[in-house]
């Protein structure tokens, strides 16, 4: 059986728990034997980390000492997938650019907060989003800075309403990448757990966290 680690904690109002909730029984029903926790000492134990298949993180801003971090790194190096979704994982630690340079993009802001928006799927090919089409979001429009390396796989358009500078700007919502032997996915959605009331959002997140497990 398949072992995940499901570590939460930082700011409330990304609902990291109850974000995570939707994903447990999931990847439950895949055959995974999940572990939650709500402490980053989760990521000292060597010997424990490089045993799970997968490690999903939702810990927006927050604090990571740099044993906790790497800890994390260099379980992801070995060869554990890391995936994740919206602030949880791009806006965590924000003074650890080496754990931003892993993840392969940093959150800065959300022109209009809780907006109307449009995702784009660009990779219809790929297991992660094959068969799904176009949809509509009413949330945080994530404007990221992120790593030309990520392979993207969605996108979303900012019309330049609230920030006229940015009008037209492509930016990537999803995304997986490598560090090391590991396989490590992002998707920029997720504010609250509703946003997961949408299905195309749930199973992009639900694919691509089996893409990165090993």
């Amino acid at each position: 059986m398949k072992k995940a680690l499901f570590v939460w904690g930082g700011w409330e109002g990304h609902e990291p728990k109850q974000t995570q909730d939707v994903f447990l029984p999931l990847m439950e029903a895949e055959g995974y034997n999940v572990t939650q926790s709500n402490t980053l000492d989760s990521y000292l134990d060597t010997e424990s980390m490089r045993a799970y298949d997968l490690i999903v993180q939702t810990i927006t801003m927050s604090t990571i000492t740099d044993d906790q971090e790497k800890g994390l790194l260099n379980a992801v190096e070995s060869g554990v997938g890391f995936g994740g979704w919206h602030g949880g994982q791009a806006d965590a630690f924000r003074n650890n650019t080496e754990y931003q340079f892993m993840v392969g993009g940093q959150w800065v802001a959300h022109p209009g907060n809780i907006i109307d928006y449009e995702v784009n799927i660009t990779n219809h090919e790929d297991p992660i989003t094959a068969g799904i089409e176009d949809f509509k979001m009413h949330s945080e429009q994530y404007y990221l800075h992120v790593d030309p390396g990520n392979e993207v796989l969605a996108t979303t358009t900012f019309s330049g309403e609230h920030c006229a500078w940015i009008a037209e700007t492509e930016m990537p919502v999803v995304w997986k990448r490598m560090w090391g032997s590991g396989r490590v996915f992002h998707c920029s959605l997720g504010h609250v757990a509703s946003d997961f009331d949408i299905p195309e959002p749930t199973e992009i997140v639900k694919r691509g966290l089996l893409w990165a497990s090993r």
